[in-house]
């Protein structure tokens, strides 16, 4: 079983042409609101794509914008240990969606930054814990200890980016960034190979965008291309990869197998609209994992070079 502890937001979604440059304004076309936020969306993800039990603590305000956030989590079989802040509104995010399916985000946390240290339970029968940093750094931190200590592991996805304390690294398992989230752990500026040099966490997950991902798992390289989708939305889609790839983890996948799936998963997210609307069932995951071959000795040469992992 996974645990999961972090942010729920009530996504504000707006399709445009472009996304505004300082300064600009766009009309945009299409709105909706969507469930979301990075712990409620890996949860779903964990529970629906990955077929994993799934636990999640969250914080939302007592208004109407909590009622689709729990709805979608009950839905997709996530049980649910809820912190209620009636003096907080629920966390929200504002997303402009480009026609290109690129995204620019802009959350008020809002209920999300109540969460403190005694709200987590006791995590008798699970695997892993799993964090994001849309909480507050010192009950994150509280939580990663209080794991370790019960023998489970850590798994911190460090968006959004932030410079992390040594002694919080310390206590991770498996961190999970994009590139420029892993130039800012990092604190450098150079290839991944590079940054990850400077990284004092056995395993780090670095994914790619449409390149692919990588890890380094104790001083071994790991690299997994990417799979060819049309893009239609690309939000949600490294939340996706974060939760399966856990569940994968939790089922005693080896990394490659689990950054496979954990690919899939993020790559087919990337063909719908919205964070936890866009996440794939299991089944359907299956399906189009057994439909994909293999990558060919030279994608993987070719990712790696890119990494800055070859020669």
């Amino acid at each position: 079983m996974i645990f999961v502890a972090g942010s729920a937001n009530l996504d504000f979604v707006v399709r445009a042409a472009h996304i505004p440059a300082p300064g600009e304004t766009v009309l945009g076309r299409d709105f909706k609101t969507y469930p979301g936020g990075k712990g409620a969306n890996q949860a779903v993800a964990a529970a629906r794509a990955g077929a994993v039990p799934t636990h999640m603590l969250l914080a939302l305000g007592d208004d109407a914008y909590a009622v689709p956030l729990e709805e979608s989590l009950l839905a997709a079989g996530v049980q649910r240990h809820i912190v209620r802040v009636p003096d907080q509104a629920t966390g929200t995010a504002f997303i402009c969606v480009s026609d290109d399916a690129e995204n620019a985000i802009t959350v008020a946390p809002g209920a999300n930054l109540s969460l403190r240290a005694s709200d987590l339970p006791a995590l008798d029968g699970f695997s892993h814990l799993l964090l994001q940093l849309e909480t507050p750094v010192p009950a994150i931190a509280a939580y990663a200890r209080s794991a370790r200590d019960q023998g489970l592991k850590v798994v911190l996805n460090a968006a959004p980016a932030q410079a992390l304390a040594a002694d919080l690294l310390a206590l991770i398992d498996v961190l999970i960034v994009n590139q420029g989230e892993l130039a800012v752990v990092a604190q450098h500026q150079g290839s991944v190979a590079k940054c990850l040099e400077r990284i004092a966490v056995p395993c780090v997950v670095v994914t790619l965008g449409a390149h692919g991902c990588c890890a380094r798992n104790d001083g071994h390289v790991t690299v997994q291309p990417s799979f060819p989708v049309r893009s239609v939305d690309s939000t949600g889609a490294g939340d996706t990869f974060c939760g399966v790839l856990v569940a994968a983890l939790s089922q005693r996948s080896d990394l490659l197998q689990a950054l496979r799936q954990a690919s899939a998963a993020g790559a087919l997210a990337c063909t719908r609209a919205g964070a936890q609307s866009s996440i794939p069932t299991h089944a359907e995951l299956t399906d189009f994992l057994a439909a994909q071959p293999d990558a060919t000795p030279a994608q993987i040469e070719a990712l790696k070079t890119r990494c800055g992992f070859a020669g």
